[in-house]
């Protein structure tokens, strides 16, 4: 996912827009500062002028990550193409499916900003970890809709599926997103209010 397709004016633009490219492409740690400012065109002293340390500047492009990514694309994309909240839950997966078979897939920010600071005491760290709540906070809000039972409970293990399916296809398992929504289906039917009267069919 870009940052922008549009031109935009200013030096603080143009730097989180070189930070967003660098940092959803390849982590954090692995791009240094003069990269950055190269990338963006703006001197070392204009970086630190917006952005007073790197992980300043890691923080605002985690803001922008969700806000193009979570909610820009895959909460905007899943009730655009779902009739129903349970078909908005599943078409999450299609727009992950899409994803994964791009050539710009680049993996989880969110999962892969944790992992390199494994320290939610760290400002970037618990970021991340809130970032990835907000994550669960979009499927919370859809079980609701569909009425399922504990959204709470209900969120947590469908975003292992949604995090589980990324990491497998940085592997290399294309499918994933489609192993992760036939699971989905049971688990939305586990959670189904009328699971205990009876036979229910999971694709309804």
């Amino acid at each position: 996912m870009t940052a922008t397709t549009a031109p935009r004016q200013g030096a603080r633009e143009r730097i989180l827009d070189a930070a967003y490219e660098l940092f959803s492409q390849r982590g954090v740690h692995d791009v240094g500062v003069d990269e950055l400012v190269e990338r963006a065109g703006v001197a070392k002293a204009t970086l630190y002028k917006h952005f007073p340390s790197k992980d300043e500047l890691v923080l605002a492009f985690l803001e922008q990550r969700e806000q193009i990514w979570t909610y820009g694309w895959v909460e905007t994309e899943a009730r655009r193409r779902g009739a129903s909240p349970k078909e908005q839950l599943l078409a999450i997966f299609d727009v992950f499916d899409e994803w994964f078979r791009s050539d710009g897939f680049e993996g989880c920010s969110f999962i892969n900003t944790l992992l390199e600071f494994r320290n939610l005491d760290h400002p970037v760290g618990r970021a991340s970890a809130d970032h990835l709540e907000n994550i669960r906070a979009v499927v919370r809000t859809l079980a609701l809709e569909a009425g399922l039972r504990d959204p709470d409970a209900f969120a947590l293990s469908w975003h292992i599926l949604m995090k589980g399916s990324i990491v497998q296809a940085v592997e290399g398992d294309r499918d994933a997103a489609r192993r992760a929504q036939t699971l989905g289906v049971l688990l939305i039917a586990h959670h189904r209010e009328d699971r205990g009267q009876g036979c229910v069919d999971p694709s309804r």
